[in-house]
């Protein structure tokens, strides 16, 4: 079946192609069509190889084989981890478009097909990332979504907030793309290869790591942090998905930025973990460094956040501080929770964008205080929000109970507070929003003079105000929290999921199936109890948990200017160099 995986990336590219060719001839019901139509065919596809990814499959497109061991052809790996994220991608991807299905505003000069093709390119740019095997065409299918996002996220060209959140959005990670190319020209220059495995062999060839080597090292990983919204590397996320488009939220927060956490798995364990690497030791306390900050930050933003799309963009930002530190622990167990909470954690988060996307399209606003109490009727939409923030505390069996408790138990120690509070903190907010929005609970809240961003007097996303809800649009939050719920109770996916992600992790080690433990469900249980109890205090003591005097100055690093963005990053990766250096020779 390996030369089945180049599809991954052709089916999308060539319905994309066929829908910007045809986009202008055909009915709007039909382009919609044929992007669904192509999209759940390659998740067909994906899963399909997924289910037959035992050994791993490796193809070399165009017949460019290795000649005595070298080669410039692109390599595509098909193994349990790649395809499982070139899967979820193609999932998400088939429900934002679903989701969007005779709904979305009125494409640019009525070309039908032209937001179905956007969203094709980046599940192409994003399947060719997850099965890439040579660092190189990772960048070009890294940038291939990156373009294509800036494209979806300014959708609105003629809004000056959507043009500079999508410019925000292109210059951070574009530095983050030129950062990553500058590092894969020294591990070239230093090694001749390109195949991610071929330039690992040839640095421990090479003997211990080096400047070189720290400085590619430090190069590839903030382009890949940047893209993972990492601390203090994040700024650009909030800023894009006020703006974008919520099909394009979905996405965003759904899988490219766990994207980013599967690209810094992906690249430590194949190029810089063997002798001429990166020693273990200081990759451990990067990430973990870089993780705990990135929880602690994205909560604490989560929480002083009234404007919900931004809210739920600081949830994601701290949530991906917690994948950070089950990556870094670098250990097999660690790396089956991470894998099942980035699953859990897509459906949910998705689905919470979902329905904000709805509160926007019927009542103009995604303003925590401008929208108190005037959601009462959407019932249906009330259950799902709900559901939707118990289910990010962590609430068992959902899927992301199911990996944080795996993962809690893989890291130990003090950090495990740290996933308790991360995920009860962002799940408090989701669930003050539902107290106050769907039942008006507490006193109504009043504006003050407090640094924030609101989410009043939006435009909808519809060419009107919507009067009745589709039913895709309630249909796909209800299948994505499904999806959630069965990524922990499904029979047997802890077994197949451990198998391949150690098989391409750990040289095929036999390794614990991950399974519910007693602890592990105390802890959910407790985050989940801490969650409702810091809503229910928001909401009948608001002024206890109002965002104090000492939280400006952290809040206001949100500046709105492309300019402290860039400081930032130049700031992290200088970060992110010295926690790696103690470890090297001399």
């Amino acid at each position: 079946m390996n030369d089945l995986l180049p599809l991954l990336v052709a089916v999308p590219l060539c319905g994309a192609a066929l829908l910007v060719a045809g986009g202008r001839r055909v009915p709007r019901v039909l382009a919609e069509s044929v992007g669904c139509a192509v999209s759940a065919g390659t998740a067909g596809l994906a899963i399909t190889l997924l289910l037959n990814s035992s050994p791993p499959m490796a193809e070399w497109v165009g017949g460019w084989t290795p000649v005595d061991g070298h080669s410039v052809g692109i390599v595509l790996v098909g193994d349990g981890p790649g395809l499982g994220m070139a899967a979820l991608a193609s999932v998400l991807t088939l429900a934002a478009l679903a989701y969007s299905w005779r709904y979305f505003d009125e494409p640019p000069r009525r070309h039908a097909g032209s937001f179905p093709a956007l969203i094709l390119l980046l599940q192409a740019g994003m399947c060719g990332f997850a099965i890439a095997g040579d660092l190189f065409n990772a960048f070009v299918w890294f940038e291939l979504m990156s373009v294509v996002a800036y494209a979806l996220t300014g959708t609105r060209v003629e809004e000056a907030k959507a043009v500079q959140g999508a410019l925000t959005f292109g210059v951070v990670t574009s530095l983050g793309a030129y950062a990553m190319l500058m590092g894969i020209g020294l591990l070239y220059a230093r090694t001749g290869e390109l195949s991610m495995a071929q330039i690992g062999r040839a640095l421990d060839a090479h003997g211990p790591p080096d400047g070189l080597v720290l400085a590619a090292f430090v190069l590839v990983l903030t382009g890949l942090l940047i893209k993972s919204a990492a601390v203090p590397f994040h700024f650009w996320l909030p800023d894009a998905h006020a703006v974008a488009p919520t099909p394009v939220c979905m996405l965003l927060s759904g899988v490219m930025v766990e994207l980013g956490v599967y690209g810094i798995w992906r690249v430590y364990g194949t190029v810089f973990a063997g002798p001429g690497g990166i020693p273990a030791a200081d990759l451990e306390r990067a990430l973990l460094v870089l993780g705990a900050v990135t929880a602690m930050i994205g909560a604490v933003m989560c929480w002083y956040q009234r404007h919900i799309k931004r809210l739920l963009a600081y949830s994601t930002v701290a949530h991906t501080g917690l994948f950070l530190i089950g990556v870094g622990v670098l250990s097999p167990e660690a790396d089956d929770g991470v894998a099942l909470y980035i699953l859990g954690h897509a459906g949910v988060k998705a689905a919470l964008f979902a329905c904000t996307g709805i509160l926007l399209d019927r009542y103009g606003a995604v303003d925590e205080h401008a929208l108190y109490g005037r959601a009462r009727e959407m019932r249906g939409v009330a259950v799902l929000y709900t559901v939707g923030g118990l289910a990010l505390a962590g609430l068992p069996p959902f899927g992301t109970g199911f990996g944080k408790a795996v993962t809690e138990e893989a890291v130990g120690g003090p950090l495990v507070a740290l996933f308790v509070l991360a995920s009860a903190v962002t799940a408090g907010a989701v669930l003050r929003v539902a107290a106050r929005v769907f039942l008006g609970l507490g006193p109504a809240p009043e504006d003050g003079t407090e640094y924030e961003t609101t989410g009043a007097g939006e435009r909808p996303e519809t060419r009107h105000r919507l009067s009745r809800i589709p039913d895709t649009m309630t249909a796909v939050p209800a299948l994505l929290l499904a999806g959630s719920l069965a990524v922990g109770v499904a029979p047997g996916l802890g077994v197949l999921l451990s198998h391949a992600v150690n098989e391409a992790g750990s040289g095929g080690a036999v390794v614990p199936a991950p399974h519910w433990s007693p602890a592990g469900v105390l802890l959910d249980l407790v985050s989940t109890a801490l969650a409702l109890g810091l809503a229910a205090l928001a909401v009948t003591r608001p002024g206890w948990l109002a965002a104090p005097r000492r939280a400006l100055p952290l809040r206001r690093l949100q500046s709105g200017h492309v300019g402290d963005y860039v400081a930032w990053v130049l700031v992290g990766a200088t970060v992110l160099g010295a926690l790696a250096l103690p470890g090297l020779p001399g």
